[in-house]
């Protein structure tokens, strides 16, 4: 495996501004009579699966020799790219390609790359999945699960064990640290679930962005932030890799389980080679890997699709409004 810094396959163009000129530049390459949804104009959805169909034409099939896979944006991606690293290995072994690690630095570097064809095989996060099979063509296809089919992260809601604040209603008047616009449980999540509770994000409290869950913990435990909304597979493995002291800090809130990263391929791979690509994922042994050590209570990757597995995220969107265009990804 050769490991790449986004700075090496990003084009001198920045993801920012390229993907809304590709936007831009998708209605002229629209297909006629094509149903489609929420999907991008450049994309079909005859199937109405809701995820990108297949070029018709053959020849707009692509069979890399050389595929480009990306774990979603991380605090530190040099770190998770020698994590990754055993399943690389396993999948250039069963797709006999090379693979090169992808570390993207923002969600919408990484959409913008599965749309440009410069990226195969990706995970994404919760919240960013809708935007990445709207507008790159993604297909979901695998989570990461336990042998008996569970998977899954839930919202939790932190706060310093001596700021005061003992439940949700007492975010009243502070500041509470989100982590970005299209984060399900940074930030999709409690602006749907949080009103029933009888708190109302930007309206209750102040809402700052931290940029990732990461940022917002250590916030929380620095007391920069009174409370932050996190993923709680995130905030596990950081207190396993010792970033913060559990002690320091308290969940006050809780919510159900939600659908976690999503393994995705690019619509427009050949099916030859996307069926090596799941054969790869599900065929990984994670006992005994770094990988297996990261995410812990993991022990495979489970088969899923976008249209069941993903409806109660494009749920929480809708009721927030959320359109799946680039300026919302930013």
């Amino acid at each position: 495996m050769r490991y790449f810094p986004a700075s090496a396959v990003r084009p001198r163009l920045a993801a920012s501004a390229l993907l809304p000129l590709l936007l831009v530049m998708g209605p002229a390459m629209a297909q006629e009579d094509c149903p489609r949804g929420d999907l991008d104009a450049i994309y079909c959805d005859r199937d109405g699966d809701l995820v990108a169909d297949r070029p018709e034409d053959e020849s707009e099939w692509t069979n890399p020799e050389t595929l480009i896979f990306a774990y979603t944006p991380v605090e530190d991606p040099a770190i998770y790219s020698d994590i990754w690293q055993p399943f690389i290995e396993h999948l250039e072994d069963v797709t006999g390609r090379d693979v090169r690690f992808f570390a993207v630095q923002s969600n919408s570097a990484q959409v913008e790359a599965m749309r440009s064809g410069r990226l195969h095989v990706a995970g994404f996060s919760t919240g960013p999945t809708p935007f990445a099979v709207n507008l790159a063509g993604a297909v979901p296809f695998a989570l990461m699960g336990s042998d008996d089919g569970q998977f899954g992260y839930t919202l939790q809601l932190y706060t310093h064990v001596d700021s005061g604040i003992d439940e949700i209603t007492d975010l009243k008047g502070k500041r509470v640290a989100h982590t970005s616009p299209t984060s399900n449980s940074g930030n999709q999540a409690p602006r749907a679930l949080f009103p029933e509770l009888g708190i109302v994000p930007d309206e209750d409290y102040e809402v700052l962005y931290s940029g990732s869950h990461d940022q917002s913990m250590l916030g929380v435990v620095a007391q920069d932030y009174d409370a932050a909304p996190v993923a709680s597979e995130v905030v596990e493995r950081m207190a396993d890799r010792g970033l913060y002291d559990p002690n320091d800090v308290k969940i006050i809130y809780e919510s159900d389980r939600f659908p976690t990263t999503s393994y995705t391929y690019a619509h427009n791979l050949h099916p030859d080679l996307v069926d090596k690509i799941k054969e790869a994922f599900f065929s990984f042994d994670f006992k005994g890997t770094e990988l297996g050590e990261e995410f812990e209570g993991v022990e495979k990757f489970i088969p899923i699709n976008y249209q069941d597995h993903w409806k109660v995220i494009r749920t929480i969107q809708a009721s927030n409004g959320v359109e799946y265009t680039p300026d919302n990804l930013q």
